[in-house]
């Protein structure tokens, strides 16, 4: 099973009609919000927004279809009232849709003659600014059709394409070229840019069949992680091990964690984890949270290396710490949660409080307060906050860092 992720970057509710998901219900998606849907291999369907009540802008999507490919596309040929993108998570190669394509339209429109706007004046809806808020189907509008193609030919679906014997036009045909194999999907809307923020950071549940669970394995010297739970309640860990690594970058892996545990309160494990991994471990599988960023086996010198990030939130304090003798550790261990400012707080999927993301993501725009506070009651030494350097690595010759989660 894979997911749809519909993530609303307005700063107000927004609809979408659904088809072929969800029972065909619609959602309303708050705003700096992802609703989640289930995507099962072999169906397809529509993400439609609705603007006024009517349908407009819509991510059209086939899960595991043509040689197992996934197959998206934007199209604007029932109406367009605002931007919106499409693209398999974490692959932005297979993109869709234009994400200013109503800046573009507006240009446009203040742009045409006098004659053209007359032409037009049925299909375009305007405000009382004299801007254009929604047009109505292209698909049934040859003139409208002609103008949409003058600034926007190419960047999304405009006309009814190749159907029904008729062999459309190529640069809507170009748009229904397969994806990169079958993956989770993310539709991305906006008033203003709806390109998707990098890296891709989602908070849904991840494929049960693909985790390991273990309630602790035999330390047989390593590699791995020595894992203490030093909080007051049972919490279950996620080892979520990167999608690829580059020199000195990484894709950060947020759907298929490679293992999962859970530690009673004051309870410590031994997780083994193969040399290769290169990733983090975390509190649950949402965000915002901490992580603790780490590999077992590097190039250079073969030691296992790792560190403390709250770039993309943090739910509480960690440590990471080496187990072979050399004594270096990393980390905090104070509750900076209960008096951080409400401004740098935010709450998870669960209800659960929260500091928010000092990078951003497609959930929301990076938090400078919670940025400002971070430096000041953690600082870059201890933890990555904003990225770049500054902050202390931890070495371990044997394999095994110590993981303490408070």
């Amino acid at each position: 099973m894979h997911f749809i992720n519909v993530h609303n970057k307005s700063d107000h509710d927004q609809e979408f009609e659904v088809h072929g998901f969800n029972d065909n219900r619609n959602i309303v998606v708050k705003p700096g919000s992802t609703a989640v849907l289930p995507a099962a291999d072999k169906k397809s369907g529509a993400i439609i927004a609705i603007h006024d009540g009517h349908e407009c802008e819509q991510a059209e999507i086939t899960k595991d279809g043509f040689d197992g490919n996934d197959t998206i596309d934007l199209s604007n040929i029932v109406g367009a009232g605002g931007n919106m993108t499409v693209q398999q998570v974490g692959d932005p190669g297979t993109r869709k849709g234009d994400p200013l394509f109503m800046q573009h339209l507006n240009e446009a429109w203040h742009n045409a003659s006098a004659q053209e706007k007359r032409e037009l004046e049925k299909s375009v809806h305007i405000n009382a600014k004299g801007d254009v808020v929604r047009i109505d189907a292209i698909k049934s509008n040859p003139q409208l059709e002609k103008f949409v193609r003058s600034f926007d030919d190419g960047k999304t679906y405009i006309g009814v394409g190749a159907f029904g014997g008729h062999q459309g036009v190529g640069s809507d045909n170009a748009q229904s070229s397969a994806a990169h194999g079958d993956k989770d999907i993310l539709v991305t809307y906006s008033d203003d840019d709806a390109s998707p923020a990098q890296p891709p950071h989602l908070a849904h549940r991840p494929e049960e069949k693909l985790v390991v669970h273990t309630i602790g394995d035999h330390n047989h010297g390593g590699p791995g992680i020595i894992l203490t739970n030093k909080s007051s309640k049972s919490t279950t860990y996620f080892f979520y091990d990167n999608t690829w690594n580059g020199n000195g970058t990484a894709g950060a892996n947020f759907t298929h964690p490679l293992k999962t545990t859970t530690v009673e309160p004051d309870g410590t494990i031994f997780v083994s984890l193969p040399s290769s991994f290169k990733g983090r471990v975390q509190r649950g599988t949402q965000l915002p949270a901490t992580w603790v960023e780490f590999q077992l086996d590097a190039s250079n010198d073969h030691a296992a290396h790792g560190d403390i990030s709250l770039e993309q939130g943090c739910d509480g304090a960690a440590t990471i710490s080496s187990t072979d003798g050399s004594k270096r550790s990393n980390g905090f261990t104070e509750d900076i949660l209960k008096d951080a400012p409400a401004a740098a707080m935010t709450k998870k999927g669960d209800g659960s409080r929260a500091l928010a993301s000092t990078m951003g993501n497609w959930m929301a725009k990076a938090n400078q307060a919670a940025v400002e506070y971070e430096k000041k009651v953690v600082g870059q030494k201890r933890a990555y906050i904003t990225g770049g350097t500054g902050t202390d690595d931890v070495a371990s010759h044997n394999q095994v860092l110590a993981v303490d989660f408070f």
